[in-house]
């Protein structure tokens, strides 16, 4: 299925056919359910319509800036093509794609309005992604005031950034959710973490990163085995942790968490769905979600 659809009243559909036509798109005829199939088929929206129009039919059915398929609004005239939901994810360069048709793009974001990158672009520009997406806002508003510097670190190599640093890593859909006991070796781990994987069918290139509880740092094992799989660990806090709900109960409870594996999956994941319930491995648990 293509990424991308344009919605269109029906008046207006042969216009909306020569769209898709470039975009190598679907076609839905406007109607009262025509926004909510988009929404959970697509990630990319041409809405040839009023703003108007538009806007009340996605309104009700905005979650979350990341997960949300980008809005492009284009109207009747296709004098203009605005984003109105998904600038920083998809919508800006949608919009773009539509300068080809003669459809004049109106980019909003302010970054973009000041011939500025945004923390998104970067990591749409260097095929990555944002792990700490609540950074994002502080470090985009420093991007309007001034240059703010970007560093590559290669590895092997730490990391201890601030919530107003945004930490970009290789694209991917799942994040693997891992606890320990204390000692464990990298062999365990990463013999674990395979057997999970390859109970879901998931491949390590198609993993995000591989997170667990911040009371792990000092475990070589894990730190070891995560190296020798070819992924990015990043350690959580307590709070973090504390504000996902584990589905599975967990003795981390002694210890003062709600779990490691599977809220630390959760907390970082894009779409916050649990597709591997922790499942215990000898002395190693991993929970996988996306």
């Amino acid at each position: 299925m293509t990424r991308t659809v344009v919605i269109a009243l029906e008046r207006f559909l042969p216009d909306a056919r020569r769209i898709a036509d470039a975009l190598g798109a679907d076609v839905f005829c406007y109607g009262p359910d025509a926004f909510r199939a988009a929404f959970e088929g697509y990630s990319r929206i041409v809405a040839l319509m009023s703003a108007g129009i538009a806007v009340r039919g996605v309104a009700p059915l905005l979650t979350d800036k990341w997960r949300d398929p980008a809005v492009v609004v284009v109207g009747p005239d296709l004098r203009y093509a605005v984003p109105v939901v998904g600038g920083h994810h998809g919508g800006n360069d949608l919009a773009r794609e539509l300068a080809a048709l003669g459809i004049e793009p109106v980019i909003t974001t302010a970054t973009e309005t000041r011939g500025r990158e945004s923390v998104e672009g970067i990591a749409a520009r260097t095929g990555c992604d944002v792990v700490n997406r609540t950074s994002t806002r502080a470090v985009n508003a420093a991007m309007l005031d001034g240059d703010v510097p970007l560093y590559t670190v290669t590895g092997p190599g730490i990391v201890v950034a601030g919530p107003a640093v945004s930490l970009l890593v290789r694209k991917g859909e799942y994040v693997v959710g891992v606890g320990c006991r204390k000692g464990v070796g990298a062999a365990e781990v990463a013999a674990a973490v395979r057997q999970a994987l390859g109970e879901t069918g998931i491949s390590p290139e198609e993993v995000f990163v591989y997170a667990t509880t911040a009371r792990k740092r000092s475990e070589a094992g894990l730190v070891d085995a995560v190296a020798e799989l070819g992924g990015n660990l990043v350690f959580l806090d307590d709070d973090t942790l504390n504000t996902e709900e584990a589905p599975s109960p967990s003795r981390a409870s002694l210890i003062g968490l709600a779990g490691v594996a599977e809220p630390a999956a959760l907390a970082v994941s894009k779409r916050k769905v649990l597709v591997l319930a922790k499942q215990t491995y000898g002395g190693v648990t991993v929970a996988i979600a996306r």
